[in-house]
């Protein structure tokens, strides 16, 4: 606040105060005129404050202060909030296209969201619903490690069927899979920093990561490589570009699947994804290529 005060710069915060409360500020912000948001916290509280700003000509800035901070890394803005603040006064606001998630909530009822990060179904949402708050605010990263750990020994990683749309040369094709990404940022920061090459925010189309596998040994291999950025996507591992997705459970499976968010744990299967063009407008640093 103090940065922005010192450029000349009208500001007011907000402070969050439940899950959820995010995305009601952001909305207050918009119908008191205000003409950007600065998110300040981890990809959760973005999340939230993206989904009501996409349509919009209100933009969005990030200030990392949560654990994961994945667009902020994106975006080359991982640094003291003071500093950050400077970078964003400095930044360009810029059209991206972001991601939608068509899905059933946990009331099962059908209902959307947008992402800027990624969306997931199968391994990485259930290990999203695993984290606890309080333990994730001690432990940080150690926490997801902890958990992935715990996942990747106990797992079964059932399947469920991702269909593709049909690309001109037949019909849509069904492809079996245990674990569905789809990336939006070039770079999640970290240890896993282009782990879908060819992912960007101003992609049109989406990154899918597949994994076609029940593998465990398969499952850890991936993950090691891409942690090293050795990583290669061959048969039981593929990444695919497409425009959209839909995915649902296999005939006569009884397997409760997550679906995930930006991190944000929604609901469960069937599941649409698909990308809406131009419909943020997003603060991006001088020298950032997202």
């Amino acid at each position: 606040m103090a940065a922005l005060e010192e450029a000349g710069v009208f500001a007011e915060a907000f402070e969050t105060g439940a899950p959820g409360s995010a995305m009601a500020l952001a909305e207050r912000a918009v119908s008191l005129g205000f003409d950007t948001v600065l998110a300040c916290g981890g990809d959760g509280t973005v999340h939230e404050a993206v989904q009501s700003l996409v349509g919009t000509d209100i933009a969005l800035g990030v200030v990392p202060l949560g654990t994961a901070n994945a667009l902020a890394a994106d975006l080359g803005l991982i640094a003291p909030p003071a500093k950050v603040a400077g970078m964003l006064l400095q930044a360009a606001p810029t059209r991206v296209a972001v991601g939608r998630i068509y899905f059933t909530d946990q009331s099962k009822n059908p209902a959307s969201r947008y992402f800027v990060v990624a969306a997931g179904i199968g391994a990485d949402a259930l290990l999203m619903s695993r984290l606890d708050a309080r333990l994730k605010r001690r432990l940080g990263y150690v926490l997801y490690l902890i958990e992935a750990i715990r996942i990747w020994a106990t797992s079964s990683f059932p399947l469920f069927e991702a269909v593709l749309p049909a690309n001109g040369n037949g019909g849509s094709r069904v492809v079996d899979v245990s674990q569905l990404l789809a990336v939006r940022v070039r770079s999640f920061g970290g240890a896993l920093r282009r782990l879908a090459p060819g992912a960007s925010l101003r992609n049109g189309s989406l990154s899918l990561l597949a994994f076609k596998t029940q593998s465990r040994l398969r499952y850890l291999m991936f993950l090691l490589a891409a942690v090293t950025g050795t990583h290669t996507f061959r048969r039981e591992v593929e990444l695919m570009e497409t425009p959209s997705i839909e995915c649902r459970a296999r005939a006569g499976s009884r397997e409760a699947l997550f679906v995930e968010a930006d991190g944000e744990v929604l609901g469960s299967l069937p599941v649409r994804l698909e990308v809406v063009p131009h419909s943020l407008t997003l603060l991006v640093p001088p020298g950032a290529q997202p």
